[in-house]
């Protein structure tokens, strides 16, 4: 007996190998093999670069790494993998039987066949049982356990991405804080030059050389350079609470200094990849690729049930109507119950699983030909923006160079009495908008790099593999 039940799991195991799920094809990339802009450069390594490698800013390299070390949304996303996994393990564990250790006691009271009386009767037994294990000849079970891979696949792919979201946040954060921080600086020294002014108009208008109109002026200015100076500082103070909750709710001790916006340095310029690219790299890509493998599988799981379903139930060990003789030499015992179970009439709930599952694959090939097409989006844009916001950095430059220039001859009109103080004033409030301009144009320009870096899936380091049940 014993030789036919492992004969039996021996087959089994090797039908287990089956399985009824489609044979899986990735969906062609519903995408150009071109930019728009119709690059051609050689594949970036943008997936390869660490942000370490690619910020060269101290301050934000700490920032990043307490991000990365405290904050809890990329913790959930850690913990979901944990869960994900422990899933996949539990699933895996129903392709091999499961071993326990039986016992129980029972004890009944029953009329005696001539009615005479009551009777009561023992049955004790012990031993090593075999629950209900499925034997996998259509692949059920298989197909229940490559879902449930890919779905933990699809998690570890879901914490890259938020792993790389959350890099690129706290960079974007950072630059636009420390972009609000040299306005406030220059909206600072523009109102104590108003007030400067102001007060030198006072003077003047008191001893009769400057008249109210240009008065009222420079009270408009200082009201106006105030306003502009408060609006930045509240800014600036939610844009510090913001990067606060990024790097997981406090600010590193004894940050290094910040680099200005203005120098060239602060991180890599990387050149663009092809959008094929995109499907190596991108681990949102990736994801939705995964859960396109476990919608596929499910249909296999779906298929099967179509099947006739084989368990076996086992049972050796001593039984006896006594307790004290439950270990006596010839008391021992053995059961084995094989079972066919063949769905016949269900209400057509297998034939509505089926249509289920071909459906969930059919939102997943959509949700993953929409992921591709929208990476391919922001790789295209973060390109477009890139060649038109050098140019227009330089265009800024060169528009503040000429207020400055415009400024200082209007002091030199004015000093010469050619010029009035309302034409140096108008010049001073052009320079000071063309700097607050050249602030903004470059915090664009470098949040365009980092939204680069990230839609080509850099920012990730590669851990090492994990190890799962075969």
């Amino acid at each position: 007996m014993l030789k036919k039940c492992s004969l039996l799991l021996l087959t089994a195991g090797i039908l287990a190998g089956c399985s009824m799920a489609p044979t899986y094809e990735r969906p062609e990339a519903p995408i150009e093999n071109l930019y728009p802009t119709g690059s051609s450069e050689t594949p970036s390594a943008a997936n390869r670069i660490g942000w370490q490698e690619f910020f060269h800013d101290e301050r934000l390299k700490a920032l990043i790494a307490a991000a990365i070390e405290n904050n809890r949304d990329l913790r959930v996303a850690a913990l979901r993998i944990e869960e994900a996994r422990a899933m996949y393990d539990i699933q895996w564990a129903d392709r091999l039987p499961t071993i326990d250790i039986e016992g129980s006691s029972t004890r009944t009271r029953t009329t005696s066949n001539g009615g005479s009386g009551m009777v009561t009767a023992g049955s004790h037994q012990v031993g090593v049982g075999m629950p209900a294990f499925e034997l996998d000849f259509f692949g059920r079970v298989k197909s229940l356990t490559d879902a449930a891979l890919a779905r933990y696949l699809a998690t570890e792919e879901a914490q890259r991405s938020a792993y790389i979201s959350l890099v690129s946040e706290v960079a974007k954060t950072y630059l636009t804080e420390r972009a609000q921080a040299e306005q406030i600086e220059l909206a600072s020294q523009s109102y104590q030059s108003y007030l400067h002014t102001l007060e030198l108009t006072k003077k003047r208008y008191e001893v009769g050389i400057s008249s109210a109109i240009m008065l009222r002026e420079c009270e408009t200015l200082v009201h106006s350079a105030r306003v502009t100076l408060t609006s930045l500082q509240r800014e600036h103070a939610k844009t510090i609470n913001a990067l606060v909750v990024l790097v997981g709710g406090k600010m590193p001790a004894n940050l290094p200094e910040p680099h200005k916006l203005s120098e060239s340095d602060l991180m890599m310029d990387i050149p663009e990849g092809l959008p094929s690219e995109l499907l190596e790299k991108r681990p949102d890509i990736r994801q939705h690729e995964q859960l396109l493998k476990a919608a596929n599988a499910d249909i296999g799981a779906a298929r099967a049930a179509f099947f006739p379903r084989f368990t076996l139930t086992g049972f050796a060990g001593t039984m006896s109507s006594s307790f004290s003789s439950l270990f006596d030499p010839h008391s021992g015992a053995w059961v084995f119950t094989p079972q066919m179970t063949l769905p016949i009439f269900d209400t057509g709930r297998n034939i509505a699983n089926l249509d289920l599952s071909e459906a969930r694959k059919n939102i997943a090939v959509a949700e993953y030909e929409k992921s591709i097409q929208v990476a391919f989006r922001e790789v295209a844009d973060a390109l477009a923006a890139r060649e038109w916001l050098d140019e227009q950095v330089k265009a800024q430059e060169g528009v503040l160079n000429a207020e400055t220039d415009r400024h200082r001859l209007a002091k030199a009109r004015l000093a010469n009495g050619i010029a009035s103080s309302l034409e140096v004033l108008d010049a001073q409030r052009q320079k000071f908008a063309a700097e607050q301009s050249l602030v903004d144009v470059r915090l664009l320009r470098m949040v365009n790099a980092v939204e680069l870096y990230r839609s080509l899936g850099g920012g990730y380091y590669q851990p090492d593999p994990v190890k799962l049940n075969p």
